[in-house]
Formats: C-alpha cells, sequence, structure tokens
C-alpha cells in the first residue's frame, strides 16, 4: 500500500529549531523526522512513500534522495502553493495518488510501526482514522466525536472538550471507495472562497455524514505530534528508545 506524507510547512511555531530547515528535517536521536517516518511506515508493510514537499523543497528533495539511494521506495511531490494555501491544498496536489487504497498522514508526526500497522489492519470501512485518547484536551487537539464506539460523527479542532471521544493524530487509511470519495470532495472544498486556507480534515468531517467513516484506537502505542519545542524534547526522549 502506499502512504502520503504531508511535508509542505516549515513548522514556525517550533522557532528557532525551524529557522534553516522544515519540519520534517529536524534531527532526532541523530536522523531526520523523515527518516523515522519512512522507515516505521515501511516497517508496518507500507511499499511505497509519497511526500508532499514545499518549504526548503530542494532540502527535503536531498533527503529524499538519500533514503531512495539506500532502498527506501520514496518520491517526492512538490506544492507550489504551501506559502499561500493550507493543507487541503497538499491532498489535492495529489489526487492522482489517490486511485487506489493508501494511507495519509500529517508530516509532523513520530511514531512507533504498531501505529501504522494497526491502522492498515483495521476495518474495511471507507475511511479510518488512527485516535489516542487522553485524560483532557486542549483547543489545538484535533478532536473527535463518534457514535458506537468507532463511527466518526465530526473532527474539528473546535469541539467542545468535554464532547470528545478521541484526538485524531493525523493518520488515516482509505480505501478504494473511501479515496474516490474524498478527491471529489477535495475538488469541491478547493472550489469554495475559503478552500485554500482550509485543512483536509474538513473534508473528512463532511464525508463521515454519509460514508461509513470509523476510528481505530491506539492507547497504549508510541507517538507524538512536533508541534512546539516541548513537543521536540519530547520527541527526542521516543526516539531514543528506537536507537
Amino acid at each position: 500500500m502506499k502512504a502520503i506524507i504531508l511535508s509542505a510547512g516549515r513548522g514556525s511555531r517550533l522557532g528557532d529549531l525551524t529557522v534553516d530547515r522544515p519540519k520534517c528535517l529536524l534531527q532526532i536521536a541523530g536522523r531526520s523526522l523523515l527518516s523515522w517516518q519512512c522507515e516505521m511506515l515501511s516497517a508496518a508493510g507500507i511499499t511505497s512513500i509519497v511526500v508532499v514537499t514545499g518549504s526548503c523543497a530542494e532540502m527535503v528533495q536531498a533527503e529524499i534522495d538519500a533514503l531512495a539511494k539506500n532502498g527506501t521506495k520514496v518520491r517526492s511531490l512538490y506544492n507550489p502553493f504551501f506559502g499561500v494555501a493550507d493543507n487541503l491544498a497538499s491532498c489535492w496536489l495529489a489526487r492522482g495518488e489517490m486511485t487506489e487504497p493508501f494511507l495519509l498522514m500529517n508530516g509532523d508526526n513520530l511514531f512507533e510501526a504498531a501505529v501504522p500497522k494497526k491502522l492498515l489492519a483495521s476495518s474495511s470501512a471507507a475511511i479510518t482514522l488512527a485516535v489516542d485518547r487522553k485524560a483532557s484536551y486542549d483547543g489545538d487537539d484535533m478532536k473527535v466525536q463518534v457514535e458506537n464506539d468507532r463511527r466518526l460523527i465530526d473532527v474539528s479542532k473546535r469541539l467542545d472538550p468535554a464532547t470528545v471521544w478521541g484526538e485524531s493524530i493525523g493518520m488515516m487509511r482509505f480505501s478504494a471507495d473511501g479515496a474516490a470519495a474524498f478527491m471529489t470532495e477535495l475538488e469541491h472544498i478547493i472550489r469554495s472562497p475559503s478552500g485554500l486556507k482550509s485543512f483536509y480534515l474538513a473534508s473528512i468531517a463532511a464525508l463521515a455524514q454519509r460514508l461509513e467513516v470509523t476510528v481505530e484506537p491506539i492507547s497504549g502505542m508510541k507517538w507524538c505530534e512536533i508541534d512546539f519545542p516541548k513537543d521536540y524534547d519530547t520527541a527526542q526522549k521516543l526516539a531514543a528508545a528506537w536507537v
């Protein structure tokens, strides 16, 4: 199966850590974040990886070339609109890669191979989101509401924390039907007045109203999202156990 990694952004909220490099090239336990992602995806059974690039694209391409030279099946797709558009535009540009079942993930996640492996082995729903649960949620968490423990109702940062079931970690699997529906919804949203400023999860929330979109809990598995300097410290400690 193919994986698409959304790595067009720079990661400005990381401050000095991304002054001279994009987020996906942060050095974590002696290797780039992108290198860790490719290793864990490959270990989970992913056979082809497409990285959507943007900020510092030449630097990222050099890393991709090095990974490919060492045997990783990885290539890039450049998003020239990364400076004026949000991540839905990256998905829209990558729609030609969505002609079969695939895995989609944010470019700022560090995770063990068990996470994508469980997602790939999950139910045959049109779309399945990897979701973690914790004691409380903040305004930056991509929160989810579900019914019957698995069926997604909504996903948004704006949801009332008191009503949510968990947090989408930014990794999801699409069946062939789910991929087709996703492409159609991306096309619809990108043409709207707010399309360039939309998150791709807006399309997932819309699709959940008419398709079987489910969640796959990954409680207890090792992962983190790298948005702020404190997250970078967490990632270093997490990856140190894998060296």
